[in-house]
């Protein structure tokens, strides 16, 4: 392999944006480019002995830290997946790229490019419009979504419900509510039994199963990952793509998620039934609003919606029974949210970066 010169580092501020960054850093890594990763303190237990191995990786404490090394280190290309106290203070040969940790729905997804960069490479035509306009001094790529790429070019085939400990003969579910708003404490403590001829796969938010604040949550995921039907993935467990492979219907709320899966054109159960703080309800449900990226209506029809979990069990058999329901409006707004579904998002995104040194 021959070796390039260039140097590309990527910020991983919490640890669930390593799948969106390690398709990249594979192509990366093939063209013979160094590749290094930043973490942050207490992420350690969470780290793959392979990946360490392959990697340069450095653990810091604070974001002042990681500057710190960044002018140190002078990376050709700086990579992070959110908004990032103290760019500004980067020497002019550090290039900075934004890789979004998410494509959901929440207004952060745009507002998050506050913080400027060199380029921020996006998903989708309709996203890349909307972010010129709102930011026009600065620079933005659609390369289309990089995460998926995996599962797109085969690499994750082979895999069965059997490797988590599950039926081959069964379909297969895949859980994977946010951690706010989520739909989490609406499901009934009796979910596994009451699906008990699925396999299901629940695979919630890093915060559901590390933040104390979300101890509830983890109470509850625990008690159903202790049923023979339910795999629990751990926290370590960040990449969701091998789950969804395998699975033959998601079920989630408001999440990045429900789009993913509906552009690997798999059917999807919208739960429209959240518990909302007591500070988002009422009066103050213009903070729920707020929170929420209000284009997320336009896109309601891209999956079936459950009003309660009541209607779960209806809404999820329907859709594992007749899965080219929705398929022709997930292929329309895959189109607009993700973009081109090629499994080369990666190889565009790199293409970038090796031009533009």
């Amino acid at each position: 392999m021959k070796k390039n010169n260039l140097n590309v580092t990527f910020d991983v501020q919490e640890f669930y944006y390593l799948p969106q960054y390690l398709p990249v850093a594979k192509i990366l890594d093939s063209q013979g480019v160094s590749v290094s990763f930043v973490f942050y303190e207490d992420m350690e237990a969470l780290f793959d002995s392979d990946f360490l191995k392959r990697y340069s990786c450095v653990v810091v404490s604070s974001h002042s830290e990681a500057i710190c090394i960044y002018n140190e280190k002078s990376p050709d290309w700086l990579v992070i997946g959110n908004s990032f106290t103290g760019l500004e203070l980067l020497g002019s040969n550090v290039k900075t790229a934004l890789v979004s940790h998410g494509i959901g729905p929440k207004a952060c997804y745009y507002t998050v490019s506050d913080t400027p960069t060199d380029v921020r490479f996006v998903e989708g035509p309709y996203r890349t419009d909307r972010l010129k306009k709102m930011y026009p001094e600065q620079a933005f790529i659609d390369t289309g979504y990089a995460k998926l790429d995996p599962a797109i070019n085969g690499e994750l085939a082979g895999l069965m419900p059997s490797n988590y400990g599950l039926d081959d003969k069964k379909k297969t579910i895949l859980y994977a509510p946010t951690f706010y708003p989520s739909s989490i404490e609406r499901f009934k403590k009796s979910f596994p039994q009451d699906f008990d001829d699925y396999n299901i796969i629940l695979k919630p938010h890093y915060f559901s199963l590390s933040i104390d604040k979300y101890k509830k949550q983890r109470a509850l995921l625990e008690y159903w990952g202790s049923f023979s039907n339910v795999y629990l993935a751990p926290a370590e467990e960040s990449n969701i793509l091998p789950f969804m492979s395998i699975s033959d219907v998601l079920i989630s709320d408001a999440s990045s998620t429900l789009f993913e899966f509906a552009a690997l054109d798999k059917p999807v159960v919208w739960c429209d039934f959240l518990k909302l703080r007591w500070g988002y309800r009422g009066f103050l449900k213009f903070r729920f609003k707020n929170r929420m990226d209000q284009d997320l209506y336009k896109y309601a029809d891209i999956a079936v919606h459950a009003k309660s979990y009541a209607q779960l069990r209806e809404v999820v058999d329907e859709q594992v029974a007749y899965p080219e329901q929705y398929a022709s409006q997930r292929a329309k707004y895959t189109l607009s949210l993700v973009g081109i579904v090629d499994g080369k998002a990666s190889e565009r995104i790199v293409e970038y970066m090796l031009q533009t040194k």
